[in-house]
């Protein structure tokens, strides 16, 4: 079993039962010197740095205790995702109902829109029309390429990276 497995299984008390999930977890410097474990933790409703502090505080004394790494000296750090981490599962999605994304599609496609819901496979992306000059306009005509705009369903299967866009208006 690997490190991040072993971590995944380890943190799972420390989660409330699922109000916490991890997005992601790192682990890096394995060959001989100090080891770096990121892990970014959210929720629903967010993490607090209170919470991430409190869940750092608590894994990192089990990560000690369980010697996973054998003696070797070890950093853990336990953040949020931050705004410009990719979404990874629907309950991120969920969180950012109303918000526009950008994605890219798996077929090199990317569609920017304001997402509007979120069900277990998909999501509804309100797409709105691309900014394009009048040569690109023509280019994309004689190409057959026809703008997709309005309410488009996406699976997420079909969703290679998906980033909240934001916004200083």
């Amino acid at each position: 079993m690997d490190d991040k497995t072993r971590i995944a299984e380890l943190i799972q008390p420390y989660l409330n039962d699922g109000q916490f999930y991890i997005v992601d977890c790192q682990v890096a410097g394995r060959q001989g010197g100090r080891i770096k474990v990121t892990l970014l933790l959210d929720s629903d409703t967010g993490i607090t740095i209170d919470e991430c502090v409190d869940i750092s505080r608590r894994f990192g004394a089990q990560l000690d205790e369980t010697d996973l790494f054998d003696g070797a000296p070890f950093t853990l750090e336990v953040s949020s995702p931050g705004v410009d981490h990719p979404l990874t599962f629907p309950r991120q999605y969920r969180r950012n109902i109303g918000r526009r994304l950008k994605l890219t599609l798996t077929d090199g496609t990317t569609r920017t829109g304001v997402l509007e819901s979120v069900a277990d496979d998909q999501i509804i992306l309100n797409i709105t029309p691309e900014q394009k000059s009048k040569t690109q306009k023509k280019k994309d005509a004689k190409l057959g390429i026809e703008e997709v705009t309005g309410p488009v369903p996406i699976r997420f299967d079909a969703i290679l990276k998906a980033n909240v866009e934001i916004s200083f208006k």
